[in-house]
């Protein structure tokens, strides 16, 4: 089967001190690292079973990953992602950026993005904090995430009216939440226990952690 979109994990190295810093306040720096590794590893794998997709790594440094490596460059979030969306769709047809924060994301809301793809733009995941946790795009307009209000809980409804405005018809998946505290932790712990998340690494790291 050939590519169709490129599925770009946007995720910095696992630095104990650098990574996940909410969450390293309330488990400790070196756990909030090993939870990070394990995130991103089992989204990586994730995306590799879907036989339409490519995954690629979307990070801050040039690292050996076992998939693609692009780099996101400077500038503020808006600026990174649009840089990685457009390199992606130099190599294939749909660019997908989804973040380690929604560690093995079900396939469900990809194989969803892939169907809404074949007649919109654009699709974004609404994240429950009023961000996104996916976007796709099939054209990505030069300055198409400028000036956007990044870790806002209007950066939702902000990126839907850009893409409005830019002529992109968009369309909207169901929604689903990032891992920033504790509380989300012990939400992906009964998902992980209803196998409503697939993420054998994160599970692990999890066990050795206290409730």
């Amino acid at each position: 089967m050939s590519i169709e979109a490129m599925i770009c994990i946007f995720a910095k190295p696992p630095v104990a001190g650098q990574v996940k810093t909410r969450l390293a306040a309330a488990i400790g720096l070196e756990a909030a690292a090993r939870l990070a590794r394990a995130f991103l590893e089992d989204t990586i794998e994730s995306v590799q079973t879907l036989p339409w997709a490519q995954a690629a790594l979307a990070t801050t440094e040039d690292v050996e990953a076992g998939v693609p490596v692009l780099l996101q460059g400077e500038g503020d979030l808006g600026a990174r992602i649009e840089r990685v969306l457009a390199a992606a769709l130099e190599r294939a047809p749909a660019a997908i950026a989804i973040g380690a924060d929604t560690p093995a994301l079900p396939t469900r809301f990809l194989e969803s993005a892939r169907t809404a793809l074949r007649d919109a733009d654009a699709a974004i995941g609404p994240a429950e904090d009023g961000g996104f946790y996916l976007l796709a795009l099939r054209r990505c307009p030069a300055g198409l995430l400028g000036d956007l209000p990044w870790s806002s809980v209007n950066t939702l409804q902000a990126t839907l009216n850009r893409f409005r405005v830019s002529g992109l018809r968009t369309w909207l998946l169901d929604p689903w939440f990032d891992v920033d505290r504790v509380e989300d932790l012990e939400r992906l712990r009964t998902l992980i226990a209803q196998r409503m998340v697939i993420a054998p690494r994160t599970e692990r790291v999890l066990a050795g952690l206290p409730r």
